[in-house]
C-alpha cells in the first residue's frame, strides 16, 4: 500500500507544481509592475553616474599634479601621451615565431 501511495504522490506533486506555475504566470501578466519602478531605476542609475563623476573629479583634483609633465600644465581636455606624435602611425606587428 505504501508503494502505491508513493507512486501516486509523484504525479500529483508534478501536476500541482504545474498548476501553480501557470497561475503565477497569469497573475503576473494581469498585474504588470507599476511604472514608478522604471523611473526609480533611471534615477538610481543617474545618481550612480553622478557619484562616479564626483569620485573621478576628486581623484583627479588630488592626484592631477602627478600626471602633469615637468613642462607645466596642459590645456583642459587635452592629455598628452609620451612619444606620440602626428607623424607616427600604428606600430608594426611582431614577426611570427617558428617552433
Amino acid at each position: 500500500m505504501d508503494d502505491l501511495l508513493l507512486t501516486l504522490a509523484v504525479p500529483a506533486v508534478v501536476i500541482a507544481s504545474g498548476v501553480y506555475a501557470v497561475r503565477d504566470c497569469r497573475r503576473q501578466r494581469r498585474r504588470p509592475p507599476p511604472p514608478y519602478t522604471r523611473r526609480a531605476a533611471r534615477l538610481a542609475s543617474r545618481d550612480v553616474l553622478l557619484t562616479a563623476e564626483a569620485v573621478v573629479e576628486g581623484a583627479y583634483a588630488a592626484l592631477g599634479t602627478l600626471y602633469d609633465g615637468p613642462a607645466g600644465s596642459h590645456p583642459a581636455g587635452h592629455v598628452s601621451t609620451v612619444g606620440a606624435g602626428p607623424d607616427q602611425g600604428p606600430s608594426q606587428p611582431a614577426p611570427a615565431r617558428r617552433p
